[in-house]
């Protein structure tokens, strides 16, 4: 064990976007385990050699770099996947809006009929029926 531990000194290690690159691996193997395509299952292997790659690379400010990059585009589909589930979906007591200057998400109560909406971000005012 303090072989590995030397080993690693210095070294990456594991984070977010390895760990996706991992699960991304791992479904386009079984998604060409079903298919019997083996052309997916050799590009199967690339994110996974990119991924060990980045676990045993010593240019630490290079891979935070790309996992803080990761992050964010992460944190934006979640975002806007939950943006449309609220928009479709939506709740039995509001409805939700979007600004017409600022694109902020707003709720308001629903069937109050025509009423005007006062963006909480930039003040800006749109009438919109509920």
């Amino acid at each position: 064990m303090n072989q590995i531990r030397k080993f690693m000194y210095g070294r990456y290690g594991f984070d977010q976007f390895t760990r996706a690159l991992v699960v991304m691996s791992l479904i386009l193997s079984l998604i060409s385990t079903f298919l019997r395509f083996n052309l997916l299952s050799m590009l199967s292997y690339l994110p996974f050699v990119y991924a060990l790659f980045r676990i045993l690379s010593k240019n630490i400010a290079k891979r935070t770099q790309e996992n803080m990059k990761y992050c964010k585009m992460a944190n934006q589909c979640k975002k806007m996947f939950n943006d449309i589930k609220l928009s479709l979906v939506g709740t039995k007591t509001h409805k939700y809006f979007k600004c017409v200057h600022c694109k902020q998400s707003i709720r308001v109560p629903r069937g109050k009929g025509k009423i005007s909406i006062t963006c909480p971000k930039c003040k800006t005012e749109f009438i919109r029926r509920t």
